[in-house]
């Protein structure tokens, strides 16, 4: 293989794993956020839900949208899969904080 070829694919995939590494802190922060809210009735103003929504759809949108090297071993798709449904089951837990 091309040694420039090789380079590009190193990069691309340390670039992308840093990528998936800050999705997956923003995921344990937002849940931690939401488990917190859980336990103060007043935090759930509507100017939070509404910061909180469009945080979860950020992050759900760039999840869905993500272009995996085609290159990436099968845990870094297993990571992926994960994610998305770690961040379907924090939309379902903050509805349920929301009534």
């Amino acid at each position: 293989m091309n040694p420039i070829h090789e380079q590009f694919q190193k990069d691309t995939l340390e670039a992308w794993g840093h990528y998936m590494t800050a999705l997956e802190t923003s995921i344990n922060d937002l849940e931690a956020d939401i488990a917190e809210a859980a336990d103060m009735s007043d935090r759930c103003t509507a100017e939070w839900c509404e910061a909180t929504e469009h945080v979860i759809d950020e992050i759900n949108d760039a999840l869905f949208t993500i272009s995996e090297p085609r290159w990436s071993s099968d845990e870094d798709s297993q990571r992926i899969k994960a994610l998305k449904r770690r961040v379907r089951t924090l939309y379902v837990k903050y509805k349920g904080r929301q009534h």
